[in-house]
This record gives structure tokens, sequence and C-alpha cells, in this order.
């Protein structure tokens, strides 16, 4: 069974979010930053939940401490706040999704699932092969899930490796926004299409010489996305 913490300090939502889960999932939870970060040390969960306004510690604060301790769990965010500017911040630290309350049982249940799924999909590589996948002055190692420019290592957070990979392994091919969300979140049913752009943005920071024009990933106007390999 997957271990899921939820950390939420409404106890009506935490104890509906666990009402629903607790079928399928091995459900923990806590209502409190300062908690959070020894319930994460102590339970090893295989997703969090996490609310952004906590008592103590608040979760932009916990993302950003578990990134930086190179813990890739995958986080997703539960907020009331929906203006763009505070789901820009949260992808930034390292979420991998950003849900907007109220939401919807199912779709919870929804990205739970694809994120869950797609993080096992992506940690399941074979260490024995030699998969290196070279770009330009980038060098990506499709099975240690590390990139190097110019033999300098670049941090990116887990599901930016995720869409550089697939953009990467096609290049030229162009990948709708739905197309990159489907494949790296994996549905297409829900969630804010805006996630990728913002992810893309991210990604461009830190791989691209110059972000405002870029060399690796190209912008298709009404189309999507594409990698060029020089």
């Amino acid at each position: 069974m997957k271990k899921i913490l939820i950390v939420e300090d409404e106890e009506d939502i935490r104890n509906l979010i666990v009402l629903y889960l607790q079928n399928k999932y091995d459900v923990h939870s806590c209502n409190d930053g300062d908690r959070a970060l020894s319930a994460i040390q102590e339970l090893q969960p295989d997703l969090i939940l996490l609310d952004i306004l906590l008592p103590g510690r608040n979760g932009m604060d916990i993302c950003e401490k578990l990134r930086e301790t190179d813990v890739e769990t995958p986080v997703l965010f539960l907020s009331a706040k929906r203006e763009f500017e505070d789901r820009i911040q949260g992808l930034e630290l390292g979420a991998d999704d950003y849900i907007t309350k109220p939401f919807d049982p199912g779709e919870l249940m929804a990205r739970i699932q694809a994120h869950l799924r797609r993080n096992e999909i992506n940690t399941s590589h074979d260490p024995a092969s030699d998969n290196i996948l070279i770009a330009g002055d980038l060098e990506i190692d499709m099975d240690s899930y590390t990139l190097k420019r110019n033999g300098e290592v670049l941090h990116l957070f887990a599901k930016e490796m995720q869409l550089l990979l697939l953009l990467a392994q096609s290049p030229n091919q162009v990948f709708s926004t739905e197309q990159l969300y489907d494949k790296v979140w994996g549905t297409d049913r829900f969630g804010d299409l805006k996630t990728v752009s913002v992810h893309i943005s991210n990604l461009r920071k830190k791989i691209e010489r110059d972000p405002s024009r870029p060399s690796y990933i190209k912008t298709v106007r009404g189309f999507g996305y594409k990698f060029l390999k020089p």
C-alpha cells in the first residue's frame, strides 16, 4: 500500500481526505508545519498533500526544505489561494502540482494516482545501462536522472527532468500543452495546464544561456513546444 501524508490544519478537510483515501492508501496526517518535516522523515511517504497556510512553518517553506535536501517525493499543494503568482511560487520551489480548494474528491484521487504512477515509472531505471543523451552542451543521464552542461551538474526538480527527457528524446517534435500535461502529470482530464508553462519557464532558466531567447526549448505559437537538438 502506498503511503500518503496529509498536512492540513483544517480538521474537516483533513478528515474528509483521510476518509476518501484510507481504503486505497496507507494514510497519515498532521495539522501543523512544525510537525510536518519530522513526520516526513519518520514515515518516508510516497506522496505528500501539503496545505500552504499552516500553523508554524508554512507549506512553501516545507517544500523548499525538502527539495534543498534532495527529497524528491511528489508534493501536491492544497490551497485556497488561487492567484497565479502563488501557483508559480509553489511550482518554482519544486512542487509537482497545485490543487485549489474547494476541490472535487474524484479529481484529487485522479491526480494522486497519476503522480504515484509517474513517480514509480520514473524511478525504475536500470542502473546497469549506459543511457546518455547529448544535445549541444547538455549531457542528460537518463538512468541517474542527472543533467550536466559543459561538465557542470545542473539541479532539476523531478517534473522539470521529466519534461526535459520527454522533449529531448523526440527532437523537433511539437508537443501540445495538453500532451505534455498528459504524459508528465499523467492525466489530461484534470489540472491547470498553466502548470506546464510554469515548468517550461523554470526549465529554461536552468538550461538556457539566455532564457528570453531559448535555443533548446522553442515555443511553437498556437501549437506548443519542441526541443531543438544542435
